[in-house]
């Protein structure tokens, strides 16, 4: 079954396999087939093609996939242009909510170490 340009995994449960759209989390998955009255277990392989459009009905009302990316990097270059706080931590690369960077960064810095001895190899002794 294919929604949004996505393929749901057959082998787990729908409540779950809708999460595989971006914008679609565990509470709207439930909130969208308790609208439809259908069971929170059953496999996407166990749907009628009505039940299959009822589902991408309900998903195409919400914002989804590429218009939902698009909207948040949008949000980033309006913070980053007015050259808000939390724009310039995303222009430096740094955390934006307000971690500490003294250790801990290693995520949005991309794993970067700069001490002395973590980046260099062991050399063989022959």
């Amino acid at each position: 079954m294919r929604i949004s340009g996505i393929n749901l995994p057959e082998n787990k449960r729908l409540e779950i396999a809708l999460t595989a759209v971006y914008g679609v989390g565990r509470p709207r998955a439930k909130e969208i087939l308790t609208k439809l009255k259908l069971d929170h277990g059953m496999k996407t392989t166990e749907l009628t093609p009505e039940q299959e459009n009822a589902i991408r009905r309900e998903i195409e009302q919400f914002k989804t996939e590429g218009d939902l990316k698009r909207e948040a990097q949008q949000n980033i270059k309006r913070l980053k242009d007015i050259k808000a706080y939390r724009g310039i931590r995303h222009l430096r690369h740094l955390p934006v909510r307000g971690q500490r960077t003294k250790t801990n960064s290693r995520t949005v810095r991309g794993n970067v170490r700069r001490t002395m001895g973590s980046g260099r190899r062991k050399t063989e002794k022959t």
